[in-house]
């Protein structure tokens, strides 16, 4: 694989604790510094860039921020109808009814982005879900919400537990629009989350994010993300923007066997935006290579096991274990380290998933990669659990 880096790993453990720390130091001089090999600058109020192949979050500045993100919301919204298609509740050429609630709040009589279906009239779920990507229309994100859960309130309440349990732990949703609500929030590096979701699971219907156009009615609709129309190899996501928080913009683009995810929020028109977004995406294309920590099959650590016939689990990856770093500064340092829910509890079978291996850079970047168990760990006699039970009345599991 191109720049591909060989590294080692000192271990030096504190052996049981729900933190392992690693010392992780470069072994060979595989660094091809770009062009321009400063630490990225942004204008936007919030950003994100994030690797699409592995969610490695490769740049973020105030990611954590929550404020209102405009009709970005809709990716939400669209999940949600994407997981129903798949599950049978739903298809594409279901009608649904456009409301007079949904006309007045996102049709034509709210001067807000609309498709401009008549009300008391039905369309497609196909052309919904269309509309709502090309067009940002409110009327079809609201027409659409009802016809999945009859209000806009009770599919409110279905974004907030759909977005709990894909890791969107502090995102709150009012409405499947995105239109203003002083307590419907989200963060770029949650906005990141998402999109990073929609693309691993939902592939069948990504199609539709790089569509230009859509013809409906009498209308001919303009997708509004600028980065469709340049030649960055972007291929989605969305749009939005409010007085009360600026434009934002999710886009997602490949080159080569290459995918990035680039947030940005709080920037002032779609110009600006869309500009900034391209610029991230264009450094993180050039700036950032895969890097090999660990050959398949080689021990990374271990983990503390309580009252198992061993007291560690060996664990390794699913193959090499690869990160995605900044290929400059040459001789980077870097912070890793392994966390589970410990202690880990009998049996534990070859195999299992039981902890993360996080490597962070001095530059931020971040990458968490699932680790394994390398072996069976059987449960202990009753000799066993009461010398693991005393360690920890006196000691704890910092062993």
């Amino acid at each position: 694989m191109a720049g591909l880096g060989n590294w080692r790993a000192r271990r030096a453990f504190v052996a049981g604790a729900a933190v392992i720390g690693l010392a992780i130091a470069f072994a060979a001089s595989v660094w091809a510094a770009p062009a321009d090999n400063a630490i990225f600058a942004t204008r936007a109020r919030a950003a994100v860039l994030m690797d699409g192949d592995t969610g490695a979050i490769l740049f973020q500045h105030n990611a954590d921020e929550l404020m209102p993100p405009a009709s970005v919301t809709k990716l939400m919204t669209l999940e949600i109808a994407f997981q129903a298609i798949k599950d049978g509740r739903l298809k594409l050429d279901d009608d649904c009814t456009m409301s007079v609630h949904a006309w007045k709040t996102g049709g034509a009589p709210s001067r807000t982005s609309s498709m401009f279906v008549p009300v008391n009239t039905t369309a497609k779920v196909e052309e919904l879900i269309r509309g709502m990507i090309i067009q940002s229309a409110n009327d079809g994100a609201i027409a659409l919400a009802e016809c999945m859960a009859g209000t806009e309130e009770n599919f409110a309440k279905r974004m907030n537990v759909e977005a709990k349990k894909i890791g969107l732990t502090r995102s709150v949703f009012k409405n499947p629009t995105g239109l203003f609500d002083p307590d419907h929030v989200m963060s770029a590096r949650e906005i990141g989350k998402l999109a990073y979701y929609i693309i691993k699971t939902h592939p069948e219907f990504y199609k539709y994010f790089g569509e230009k156009e859509f013809a409906y009615s009498k209308y001919k609709f303009r997708n509004r993300n600028p980065l469709l129309f340049t030649d960055i190899g972007a291929d989605g996501l969305k749009t939005g923007q409010l007085k009360e928080s600026g434009f934002h913009l999710v886009g997602s683009a490949v080159q080569g066997d290459k995918r990035l995810i680039a947030v940005v929020m709080g920037l002032l028109n779609p110009e600006q935006g869309g500009a900034e977004a391209q610029r991230l995406l264009d450094w993180g294309f050039k700036s950032f290579a895969p890097f090999k920590l660990f050959d398949a099959g080689e021990t990374v650590g271990r983990a503390r096991v309580w009252g198992g016939q061993s007291f560690y689990v060996p664990l390794t990856g699913k193959g090499p274990i690869m990160v995605i770093l900044p290929r400059v500064p040459p001789n980077p340092k870097l912070r890793a380290e392994i966390t589970y829910v410990g202690p880990l509890k009998p049996p534990i079978k070859k195999g299992d998933r039981v902890a993360t291996l996080r490597v962070t850079s001095q530059t931020n970047t971040v990458n968490e990669v699932p680790l394994y168990a390398a072996e069976d760990v059987e449960p202990g006699g009753i000799m066993r659990r009461g010398l693991d039970s005393l360690a920890h009345l006196a000691l704890g599991w910092v062993l």
